[in-house]
């Protein structure tokens, strides 16, 4: 069965960096675009990041271009989010997500905050 399983949240001061990565399984990875999405309290779920199944292209959100970069190795079924000057309303739990046959499939999440 597909999984995604996030790992690299935690807590770190504005203007610091984290790593975020995502291991899949279950499905052919090599052909399917992932993507990253964050949701913080009392708000909804968004798009931070995609990109193609052979990472030719990536896609990022207006609050978090130029600061995240999203890649992947297909060989390993990972996915990397790359979050440098972070901020403090990057604060959220940050889910990899892919969509095979209009289906989304989730992570459990990593949280990430960011605060002094």
């Amino acid at each position: 069965q597909v999984q995604l399983v996030e790992s690299g949240g935690a807590l770190v001061q504005p203007g610091g960096s984290l790593r975020l990565s995502c291991a899949a399984s279950g499905f052919t990875f090599s052909l399917t675009a992932m993507n990253w999405y964050r949701q913080a309290p009392g708000k909804e779920r968004e798009l931070v990041a995609s990109i193609t199944s052979n990472g030719a292209t990536t896609t990022y959100a207006d609050p978090v271009k130029g600061r995240f970069t999203i890649s992947r190795d297909n060989a390993n079924k990972l996915v990397y989010l790359q979050m440098n000057s972070l901020k403090p309303e990057d604060g959220a739990k940050y889910y990899c997500n892919m969509r095979i046959w209009e289906v989304d499939y989730w992570g459990q999440g990593t949280q990430v905050t960011v605060s002094s």
